[in-house]
């Protein structure tokens, strides 16, 4: 009897051991189990919750980069705007420029033209001026000659007047000596 107590205990004895190997492995390896499983996920909970903190950060950044772009965006802007305003400001200043230019210009060869106009009239005076003196001078001459002459005239017409009655005493007389003479 012995030896079927051996095949009974034996395996019974081994049931009881693989039952405690296994009892003590199966609850330390759900354990273990649950603790990697837990670690895991505890690890994928740090890895995405570092993830979200990079994404938050990351958008932030974005953000920050995004406003930044359109500030920079709005300046440029503006500088462009105040440069388009500058250039046509100086461009309506260049055409103001040239239309002046051009009224300038038309206004000189007018006044050329007035001055010529001008230079020319004075030209013309000086010329009558000459004239009027040269006319003056011969006038002056003229009226000297004339008065000379007329002071000659004078005094060929006294004396031609004097010989009429020197002639017409002398005829007097002599028609006088006549008649006396025929009257003697």
């Amino acid at each position: 009897m012995k030896k079927t107590y051996i095949y009974f205990f034996v395996p019974l004895v081994a049931l009881a051991i693989f039952v405690g190997y296994y009892w003590h492995f199966a609850t330390e390896f759900d354990a273990k189990v649950e603790a990697k499983a837990r670690a895991v996920k505890e690890e994928k909970m740090h890895k995405l919750e570092e993830e979200a903190r990079t994404r938050e950060k990351a958008i932030k950044d974005a953000v920050a980069q995004n406003e930044q772009r359109k500030k920079e965006k709005k300046e440029r802007e503006e500088k462009e705007h105040l440069q388009h305003d500058a250039r046509e400001a100086a461009v309506l200043a260049e055409q103001k420029a040239h239309i002046e230019e051009g009224r300038l210009e038309q206004q000189e060869e007018r006044l050329a033209k007035s001055i010529q106009t001008t230079k020319d009239e004075i030209a013309k005076i000086e010329l009558e001026k000459t004239h009027a003196v040269a006319e003056a001078a011969f006038l002056s001459g003229y009226v000297k000659l004339a008065q000379a002459n007329t002071t000659s005239l004078s005094t060929v017409l006294n004396r031609i007047q004097a010989a009429d009655d020197a002639a017409a005493k002398a005829a007097a007389a002599a028609a006088a000596a006549a008649a006396a003479a025929k009257n003697k």
